[in-house]
């Protein structure tokens, strides 16, 4: 599904800060990515969205090779991930259900399958009758619930998700790490950036750590 094969990244500034990255994500796996501030986490999951490109080595996405796209193939490889922020990064000044339905649109799906996908994806997260509300008007986990709507909308081949939780008490960390689990459960791989170790250890799944570029666990 998603495969690291001896991948390195190299700024000229300030070097190496990947080194021989190797790891293979399965369908329907959940993994956990974490490591010290300054590790390499954030640069990894650069390279998976393809907003850099690895010094060495391969990475390949649901058999696409994403070191070797052309730039006019990275919006449609862009298109089987799914993002989630710590921030949410939401639309301010459309409601929920344009945010969620955003993707979707892109995509140039009708509108009929829209107001469907998007109903019932709100429904998942628990966000029923909210489609009219605007960001403001939502709680942080609420806020944070339209973003994985977003990301979960088009059910991409995988979910990246960058420290999801960082802004929530411990008793919402825990709902949303169950809605991806329940992502996990329809087949999506779900790769979550965190540091956040009690919650790592309580979810008990895959843990990738990195360690000054190199990936020490696996």
């Amino acid at each position: 599904m998603l495969k690291f094969d001896n991948v390195s990244k190299r700024y000229p500034e300030s070097g190496e800060v990947l080194r021989d990255i190797s790891f293979h994500l399965r369908h329907g796996e959940i993994a956990f990515l974490t490591g010290h501030s300054g590790a390499g986490k954030s640069t990894l999951l650069k390279l998976i969205a393809v907003m850099e490109r690895c010094t060495r080595g391969q990475i390949f996405l649901d058999g696409e090779n994403l070191s070797a796209a052309k730039e006019s193939q990275i919006p449609f490889l862009r298109r089987k991930m799914g993002f989630i922020y710590q921030d949410y990064k939401l639309l301010q000044d459309r409601t929920v259900f344009d945010n969620v339905a955003l993707p979707l649109v892109i995509a140039g799906i009708r509108h009929q399958e829209i107001v469907r996908k998007v109903r019932a994806v709100l429904d998942k997260v628990g966000l029923s009758g909210k489609e009219r509300k605007f960001p403001i008007a939502l709680s942080g986990g609420e806020q944070q619930r339209v973003g994985i709507a977003r990301a979960f909308v088009n059910k991409p081949p995988i979910i990246i998700a960058d420290e999801p939780t960082g802004n929530l008490d411990p008793e919402l960390a825990t709902e949303i790490m169950r809605l991806f689990v329940s992502f996990q459960q329809v087949g999506v791989t779900v790769l979550i950036a965190s540091h956040d170790i009690s919650l790592i250890e309580k979810m008990n799944h895959r843990v990738l750590k990195l360690a000054n570029g190199q990936l020490v666990s696996a």
